[in-house]
């Protein structure tokens, strides 16, 4: 993320402490002091603990209470004010925006990040390449041994494994293919993007979905270690690519100019009840 994309973004975190506070005393809470909950999909938790850091670190009596779980449970506790502020790859619906509007709050969404959807696999599999139809295929269960991929030495059904099935993740491929119908594919919810790549270095077989956030930030310890024994497909928008230039991995160079074909968005949208006490005393508001 640029330094002007961040800077953004905490102008934005600051918007959300500033709306919890309209309406009560500047003593309690404003954009310097206070606490507020906000919500984000696990798969940015990398991302969204760096920006709230950043936040505190410049304003050291603000914090934020952070629930992360998966994007269609951020996205409801937006809409019942448990959230002053979520993380999501899709705008709100016609409908959503509606119910934040009938609750007499506001409706705004910023465009924070581009993201890439990871596909990884263990360093025993040696495939690390792979076309969107081909991927397309796995979803449609048109192909479901890795002996039908080429660049694959293994010879096994594959197992799709993902943090959540109400994950961002799932619902990104799902809305990528307009596959309807998961029930017949081999899905493994691990709990967790960690998880995920815990349990793709362990099975041969597996072929893990995550958040690039999560193994892409070089000056992180942990984003090293947890990269260390996998393999990070890159994905060909072409059927039939003549190239390795064809094929572009989850990084800077394939997400700034949207090279890489599973590269996302990623929005903060405020939204609640201003002056409003709820659920959570927290929001002080």
């Amino acid at each position: 993320m640029t330094s002007l994309k961040a800077a953004i973004v905490l102008l934005g975190l600051g918007t959300a402490m500033y709306a919890c506070s309209t309406q009560t005393s500047s003593e309690v809470d404003n954009p310097k002091r206070g606490s507020i909950t906000i919500a984000a999909d696990e798969s940015f938790k990398p991302l969204v603990d760096g920006l709230t850091r950043g936040y505190e670190g410049i304003y050291p009596e603000t914090h934020f209470d952070i629930d992360y779980k998966p994007e269609q449970q951020t996205v409801l506790q937006l809409l019942q004010d448990s959230a002053r502020l979520v993380f999501t790859t899709r705008k709100l619906t016609d409908k959503e925006n509606e119910i934040i509007k009938q609750q007499k709050g506001y409706v705004k969404h910023q465009h924070v990040a581009i993201d890439g959807l990871a596909l990884v696999a263990g360093k025993a599999n040696s495939d690390s390449l792979m076309t969107m139809s081909e991927l397309r295929g796995i979803f449609e269960g048109k192909i479901t041994n890795w002996s039908q991929l080429p660049g694959s030495n293994q010879t096994g059904l594959i197992t799709l494994v993902f943090d959540d099935v109400n994950s961002s993740n799932l619902n990104f491929i799902r809305e990528k293919f307009g596959i309807k119908d998961i029930k017949n594919l081999r899905i493994v919810a691990s709990g967790s993007n960690e998880k995920v790549i815990d349990d793709v270095r362990k099975n041969p077989l597996y072929l893990g979905f995550i958040g690039v956030n999560w193994i892409s930030d070089g000056h992180s310890l942990r984003s090293h270690e947890l990269s260390e024994g996998l393999n990070v497909f890159g994905i060909s928008k072409k059927d039939n690519p003549d190239s390795l230039s064809n094929y572009y991995q989850p990084f800077q160079a394939g997400l700034e100019f949207r090279n890489y074909p599973l590269a996302r968005d990623v929005y903060h949208q405020p939204g609640g009840v201003f002056g409003v006490r709820r659920w959570f005393d927290d929001l002080h508001c």
